[in-house]
């Protein structure tokens, strides 16, 4: 399956703080025929949507505002959604505990992006 088949119909909850990142993900999403659900600057709009919404995965940035997305990924996890994080820093930025997750490292190209989404949705 390509990645842009991989990504079409999926409802993607996308949890960044930097208003040019979160569209140009949002673009690269809905480009490739998902829907975005969010974006999320804020560990508490992140949760009610992780809570609320029907999401078949997410790319939660590590850092919002200097607070971990850790509680974000914690929830989703219970609800048994796939996720991966983005970061600058690799896998020494990841949460304690998530070490193991899919990460897509900072500055990303569109390519990145999608086949680090479509691993995560295959997992």
């Amino acid at each position: 399956m390509t990645e842009r088949a991989s990504l079409s119909g999926k409802r993607i909850l996308v949890v960044e703080d930097e208003a040019i990142v979160a569209m140009l993900i949002e673009d690269i999403l809905t480009d490739h025929g998902a829907a975005v659900v969010g974006p999320a600057a804020r560990i508490e709009t992140a949760l009610e949507l992780a809570d609320g919404e029907a999401i078949d995965a997410a790319l939660l940035d590590v850092n919002l505002a200097g607070a971990t997305t850790a509680p974000v990924a914690e929830r989703l996890r219970a609800r048994g959604i796939p996720f991966a994080f983005a970061t600058g820093y690799g896998t020494s930025g990841l949460p304690a505990g998530f070490e193991s997750s899919p990460l897509l490292q900072k500055p990303f190209q569109e390519q990145d992006l999608t086949a680090v989404l479509s691993r995560t949705l295959e997992a």
